[in-house]
C-alpha cells in the first residue's frame, strides 16, 4: 500500500498554463496528458524526417493512432483562449 502525503508548500509550484474557452487546461497539463510539450514537438519533428506512426508509437509508449493524431495536427493543437495561473505537483511534471 502506498500513501502519499502532500505537505504545503512541498513539491508544488505555481505555473501560468493555457486554457481553452471552457477553461480546460491544454498542452502538458491536461489532466489525461501522457506526452510533454517536448515530446509532442519531437513527435512532429521526427515523423517529418521519415519516422512511421507505428516506429513513434513504440518509441514514445502510445497507441498509433495517437501519433496519427499529433501528427496531422488533430491532437494538441488548440490555440488558448486565457491563461491560468494554478498550483502544480512537480512530482507528476
Amino acid at each position: 500500500m502506498m500513501v502519499c502525503v502532500s505537505v504545503k508548500g512541498v513539491g508544488m509550484k505555481k505555473e501560468v498554463v493555457a486554457v481553452n474557452e471552457y477553461g480546460i487546461r491544454l498542452g502538458q497539463y491536461h489532466h489525461r496528458s501522457k506526452l510533454t510539450d517536448h515530446e509532442v514537438e519531437l513527435i512532429r519533428r521526427l515523423h517529418e524526417e521519415g519516422l512511421s506512426y507505428m516506429q513513434l508509437a513504440d518509441k514514445f509508449e502510445v497507441s498509433k493512432s495517437a501519433i496519427a493524431g499529433i501528427c496531422r495536427y488533430q491532437r494538441r493543437a488548440q490555440t488558448p483562449c486565457d491563461w491560468r495561473t494554478v498550483v502544480i505537483d512537480e512530482l507528476e511534471h
